[in-house]
């Protein structure tokens, strides 16, 4: 029988707005707060760390190797190998996988797997600047949309276009994306004011001129008057239906998990039963969860119904709306506190 590959700690900092609190804070300073408070929630020693592994899609300005960074940061041994993840949306899951992988294969035993992103401080990029602009008119690209929100094979159409096109050909209604939006928003505050992130969130302290202040909330939900969601206009079709209320925010935060074999672990939070890849044309992004959920039950060996909890990346609302549709899942079953 195969050993088990355990979650031995996991942390994340609060999940800051765009130019909010962690505004000047490098996602590398980010991902260190992150690793550090996981590893002492495990109880892990940092000379048992392997090998660090960190997703993180706007690299540029932090200078080399954003992972190893964050690793020394948090105090981890330089002889510790550290790999940087870029795979977008899918970078910090990407990253657990492949902690898992070389668990199982035996290459390590102790693996920070995580991810890092400060969106408000992700530069703007001048591609002229070293051959110079000999003459007429010059370009700025903003690294956050070029690199990050912004389709490549597709003219660097916004990503709320494909989420335009999911909600006209699986006819999703502004009504039924401003009601999910509300919804989500809702069970965020709840869980919040409820106390249900106490355990996942490592406080963040912050140096100000009138003093230390300390993030210990996420701060988007607090500014969010979801009742006001449908009466916000379209963001990126004139007559569309996907508005910023029914998109996901431009954030920074960082998370990360420990992850070890059963045996190195006292008291593990959970164990990774199985993982799924799937992937299909860029602009239906929207749609890939269904068939990677579809395929990683398969692999597990498991039917829709023996889940209690599916938590689903709240990309857009459609993203999440066409995965309860096509899986008929019950609404209370997934992103029970909000998305």
């Amino acid at each position: 029988m195969k050993e088990e590959i355990v979650i031995a700690g996991m942390a994340r900092t609060p999940i800051g707005n765009f130019q909010g609190a962690f505004t000047g804070v490098a996602a590398t300073e980010l991902g260190s707060h992150a690793i550090k408070a996981a590893m002492t929630r495990a109880g892990t020693k940092a000379d048992a760390v392997e090998e660090v592994l960190m997703g993180c899609v706007l690299p540029a300005g932090l200078g080399q190797a954003p992972a190893r960074q964050a690793a020394l940061g948090a105090g981890l041994p330089k002889s510790a190998g550290c790999v940087t993840v870029n795979k977008v949306c899918g970078s910090g899951m990407k990253t657990v996988m492949l902690a898992h992988d070389s668990i199982a294969a035996g290459v390590n035993d102790v693996v920070v797997a995580g991810g890092m992103e400060a969106m408000t401080n992700a530069p703007h990029l001048l591609p002229t600047g070293r051959t110079g602009i000999k003459y007429g008119h010059g370009q700025i690209f903003d690294h956050m949309a070029y690199d990050g929100l912004e389709d490549p094979y597709n003219k660097h159409a916004a990503m709320g276009i494909f989420a335009e096109k999911c909600a006209r050909e699986w006819q999703f209604s502004r009504a039924e994306q401003d009601e999910f939006s509300m919804r989500s928003v809702t069970r965020a505050q709840d869980a919040i004011k409820t106390g249900k992130f106490a355990d996942e969130i490592a406080a963040y302290e912050i140096a100000t001129r009138k003093g230390p202040v300390t993030v210990k909330d996420d701060e988007k939900p607090a500014t969010v008057d979801s009742s006001k969601i449908p009466s916000l206009r379209a963001a990126f079709e004139k007559d569309g239906t996907v508005t910023a209320g029914s998109s996901s925010a431009i954030s920074d935060g960082a998370a990360a998990l420990v992850i070890t074999r059963g045996s190195k672990a006292s008291n593990a939070v959970a164990r990774i039963v199985a993982h799924a890849t799937h992937s299909q044309e860029p602009e239906w992004f929207t749609t890939a969860p269904v068939d990677s959920i579809r395929k990683l039950l398969d692999r597990a060996g498991w039917a829709v119904k023996d889940v209690d909890l599916f938590e689903i990346n709240e990309a857009f609302a459609v993203v999440a709306e066409k995965f309860i549709r096509d899986l008929d899942l019950d609404r209370e079953k997934v992103n029970v506190n909000g998305g």
